[in-house]
């Protein structure tokens, strides 16, 4: 997709261009109307000197009226071509340029047309009438077609140099004007959860221009204040449901020992604690997501070797397949020191290779490949479950979003994928899910940046 400059640039020098050669379209045919109209003029100012020398004599002959104006046709030959006839229409002159060619008479009455001569082209012929003679002055066009042809050449050259420099005025302009509009999407990138105070400067006026930063600015305004309400909100709900939590915690451990003789009654306390436990998970899920997509959450990225952080995840993913009488396989492992924060590195890793054993068969494989190709490092997790639907493909990243064949005792809270996806946004990084082609089985691959 091209960018907004680059379709400004081409659709300025586009009507630039446009424009030009509209105009010498235009000049093309004032042009050729006045070269037209140049003739006429030379057929009056030579009709009426031939007036003047045949003079006042309806009954000359043929070769008295030859006699009068020979010597003036044969003066202007190289410019018109002249006949003269009578009412009757009987021809009694003709130029010598014109050879065995006859000037056609026009039965409409018209004084001015253009017709086309065999041997000779396109002809403009005027015609004078008086009460004895009809005198007809015919010129060659073919010297304006060169002109006009000319005209074209030249018109052509200018409108690719117009063209050309309309790209370069063109890309100039676009980016002065757009100046203040990537002013206004600096400022409104920079804007995050954790500057959201900052404003976008007014520019000066009264515009389009400044009533759209107006309205950003408004909008802003509103978002820091919902973000503060949440962000409120979020602390003064963890603080009030952790400390109920911790005191139901507490007061079970109490009841622990009195239970020892009541079975049923010491499983139901332990449900409860398992409960209470679960219930404390969700709600640091929650918060960890929360801070993750507000922005609220610092990332100090710091330099580490990463074929290390996989290799020490490995012997840990290793002794949960084996719990879980799975095979745990670690494939290829690129060597490279890159850029982030290693403890929720390690963290999206162990919940991608946890989700996969939940849904893989007994004695089924669980793999982890690390590849660094360029600036990307790229690690897929794979498994030998069943799969999912292309449709559920695009939603297992979403909040709450569980596989419905999971073959864990207890089903999970439907978090631990979107903490991977909020861990690997704020990598800068992308993950996804795809089913395997090579075999049964779901892959999930995520594409961070090395630094």
């Amino acid at each position: 997709m091209t960018s907004f400059t680059t379709r400004l640039t081409l659709r300025f020098a586009a009507l630039v261009t446009a424009t030009t050669a509209v105009v010498l379209a235009a000049g093309a045919w004032l042009l050729d109307r006045q070269l037209v109209k140049g003739l006429e003029l030379l057929h009056d100012l030579e009709g009426v000197e031939l007036v003047e020398l045949i003079g006042p004599g309806p009954t000359l002959t043929a070769a008295e009226l030859d006699a009068r104006i020979e010597h003036d046709a044969d003066g202007d030959a190289a410019l018109f071509f002249i006949q003269i006839h009578n009412e009757q229409g009987s021809v009694l002159f003709r130029s010598d340029n014109l050879g065995s060619t006859i000037l056609p008479d026009r039965a409409d009455g018209a004084e001015r047309w253009t017709t086309e001569l065999p041997n000779i082209g396109d002809v403009r012929i005027s015609e004078f009438r008086s009460e004895a003679w009809h005198i007809q002055i015919g010129s060659r066009l073919a010297p304006n077609r060169r002109v006009l042809r000319e005209y074209a050449r030249v018109s052509g050259l200018l409108v690719l140099g117009v063209a050309l420099a309309g790209l370069g005025l063109g890309y100039g302009f676009s980016r002065y004007t757009l100046r203040p509009v990537r002013a206004i999407e600096a400022t409104a990138r920079r804007i995050g959860g954790n500057n959201l105070g900052e404003r976008i400067p007014l520019p000066p006026g009264s515009d389009e221009l400044a009533s759209l930063t107006f309205l950003l600015n408004q909008t802003f305004d509103r978002l820091q204040g919902s973000f503060e309400q949440v962000k409120r909100f979020t602390a003064d709900a963890s603080h009030e449901l952790k400390t109920p939590l911790a005191l139901i915690r507490l007061n079970a451990e109490k009841l622990r020992p009195r239970l020892v003789g009541d079975a049923e009654a010491a499983a139901a306390l332990g449900d409860l604690m398992e409960e209470a436990t679960r219930l404390q998970q969700i709600i640091d899920s929650l918060l960890f997501l929360s801070k993750a997509e507000g922005g609220a959450l610092a990332l100090e990225r710091k330099a580490f070797d990463q074929a290390k952080l996989v290799a020490e995840l490995a012997e840990d993913a290793q002794a949960l397949a084996e719990d879980r009488q799975l095979r745990f396989v670690l494939g290829r492992n690129d060597a490279a020191i890159c850029r982030g924060e290693p403890n929720l590195l390690r963290q999206l890793l162990l919940n991608l290779i946890v989700n996969a054993m939940n849904v893989s068969e007994r004695d089924g494989a669980v793999g982890l490949e690390s590849l660094v190709e360029g600036t990307a490092w790229t690690l897929m997790v794979s498994d030998d479950g069943p799969g999912l639907p292309p449709a559920q493909l695009e939603r297992i990243f979403e909040r709450f979003v569980r596989y419905d064949h999971a073959k864990g005792e207890r089903p999970g809270h439907g978090l631990g994928l979107a903490i991977c996806k909020g861990i690997v946004d704020l990598h800068g990084g992308t993950i996804r899910a795809e089913n395997r082609a090579d075999r049964r089985g779901l892959r999930v691959v995520v594409t961070l940046p090395v630094g």
